[in-house]
């Protein structure tokens, strides 16, 4: 029995093999897992993770694949899926603490504080992802993060489960130190709005929407923004100052809407994508001194490798 047998035969959840991963992110372009898995439950999760330890198989985690590319080749290993359990949602006075798992959809956040008269997440508005990804990323705007409201995590790795404060995660810009683990549960404390406050806020997240579509590529698959801001300065401007905004490599472009978004027209490969970031990257260095860091994730086997194509990650 080969490891991926092993592991179907122990998990309760969904398990599949193969399974194209370009459809699952939001840029669209990599291939396939090897396996594929969601599982039922924490406990599943657990199993999971410590059979994947006793077999030394990989495990990556993919959240909503917003801000994920997969190499051409595939990625080796399991691809996590978390599943969408039960939220709770208690009752502090003026405040509420919200409990929503790791692999519900970001807008759920900004849903569940309409839904109980709550203000705080207005920043949250429009981020694609997932909750898990919110928080692993300390997702966030110039209005705000993830790290302003969370108040705990519920880490799991192969050693088991426990909930950590936000303190622990040593959160910097678009970054959480989980310490190799999974985050499978966040709770997150908001204050309660009398009505003033709570049109503040639709108006403020109404606001940064219309922004959005204003200025970033929504209507073409992308996966964010592509590059980490450096400090007090925006990678999209550098990018764009070197004269690349619009630049193609085959179903790929930097967008000619935000330098910062890299756009799949049809057909792009992950090869397209990467290409696109090294020369970007290399145009900046060179012209501004600044190493531009990649704030998407890069996952799988890239064809040829990124560091072939002169990307630092």
């Amino acid at each position: 029995m080969g490891w991926k047998d092993d592991i179907a035969t122990r998990i309760r959840g969904e398990v599949r093999w193969g399974v194209p991963l370009a459809p699952k992110t939001s840029v669209r372009v990599g291939g396939a897992a090897e396996l594929f898995v969601r599982p039922a439950d924490l406990d599943d999760l657990l199993g999971l993770l410590r059979t994947a330890r006793e077999l030394e198989v990989p495990v990556h985690v993919l959240g909503g694949g917003a801000n994920t590319i997969v190499g051409d080749g595939g990625l080796p290993g399991v691809t996590l899926k978390l599943p969408e359990e039960r939220e709770r949602a208690t009752d502090l006075g003026n405040r509420m603490l919200l409990e929503l798992s790791a692999g519900a959809p970001s807008a759920r956040l900004t849903q569940l504080a309409r839904e109980h008269g709550l203000v705080g997440v207005e920043w949250a508005a429009g981020i694609p992802g997932t909750v898990g990804g919110l928080t692993a990323m300390n997702a966030g705007t110039w209005a705000g993060e993830m790290k302003d409201r969370l108040t705990e995590a519920l880490l799991v790795g192969a050693d088991g489960a426990a909930w950590r404060p936000a303190r622990d995660l040593a959160f910097a810009y678009r970054h959480a130190e989980l310490g190799g683990r999974i985050v499978s549960r966040v709770r997150v404390e908001l204050e309660k709005g009398d009505p003033e406050a709570l049109q503040r806020s639709a108006s403020a997240q109404e606001k940064d929407l219309a922004r959005r579509r204003a200025t970033q590529p929504l209507h073409l698959p992308n996966s964010g923004s592509v590059f980490r801001n450096p400090p007090g300065d925006h990678a999209g401007r550098l990018i764009e100052a070197c004269g690349l905004k619009g630049t193609a490599e085959g179903g790929a472009q930097v967008s000619p809407a935000h330098a910062n978004f890299i756009v799949n027209r049809g057909g792009a490969s992950a090869r397209d994508v990467t290409t696109l970031m090294a020369r970007a990257q290399h145009a900046v260095q060179e012209r501004f001194r600044i190493l531009l860091a990649p704030e998407v994730r890069l996952v799988g086997l890239f064809t040829p490798p990124t560091e072939a194509l002169g990307l630092k990650v």
